[in-house]
């Protein structure tokens, strides 16, 4: 999970035994904030709403909520599928499961509300991992490519593919974890920000559409 806020960085790493909730400065890379998770968990993805921020775990079906000031543990809720990518659209959040589908949850009661399937041209985009909310559209990375898609929320269709191809290159990657996987947005000046599992860098890109 990744999030741009208020000129930080807050990450969602994962691994069983290493996961955590971190707090990042955006210049140097150094950690302001972090709370561990226990080793039982894999940490998924993350989002901040009404200061508050939401953390997936991957098998467990269980997530946690943190005050976003103090990273005190509030409460957890519980979920019916895997957990893999989250955002928010400032009334809902947005979760993924690896499958084509994204999940709608209300904020309060952490209840399923409503089931999204993304396709292009009618076929089923799957593989749906981290999620950003961006200018009315869903940003999704597609695990273990080097891909983003963008999603009409209301409908479910891919609008754009974004194609990071070069971005690292392939001979400074380690192989099978080592993938594109993270997507911020710094809204207040148009900046998009991306990185990946177990990347040392974080990258500011620009579109340009093809």
């Amino acid at each position: 999970g990744l999030i741009y806020l208020d000129g930080e960085l807050y990450e969602g790493t994962g691994l069983y035994g290493q996961s955590s909730l971190r707090q990042v400065d955006l210049e140097t890379g150094s950690v302001i904030t972090s709370a561990a998770i226990s080793e039982e968990y894999f940490g998924e993805g993350i989002t901040v709403f009404d200061d508050k921020i939401y953390q997936l775990t991957w098998q467990n079906q269980t997530g946690f909520i943190y005050d976003q000031d103090t990273f005190e543990l509030i409460e957890t809720y519980a979920y019916p599928t895997e957990g893999w990518g989250l955002t928010q659209d400032g009334t809902q959040l947005i979760m993924s499961d690896g499958t084509n589908n994204l999940y709608f949850l209300d904020p309060d009661t952490l209840a399923v509300n409503g089931r999204l399937p993304v396709q292009d041209q009618g076929n089923p985009i799957v593989r749906l991992n981290e999620l950003e909310y961006i200018n009315g559209e869903i940003y999704a990375n597609i695990w273990q490519t080097n891909q983003i898609v963008r999603i009409n929320p209301q409908t479910g269709q891919v609008t754009a593919w974004i194609d990071l191809t070069g971005l690292r290159s392939p001979t400074s990657l380690t192989q099978p974890v080592d993938v594109l996987n993270g997507i911020a947005y710094d809204a207040e000046n148009g900046r998009l920000f991306v990185t990946g599992k177990l990347w040392p860098q974080l990258f500011e890109i620009k579109l340009i559409e093809t």
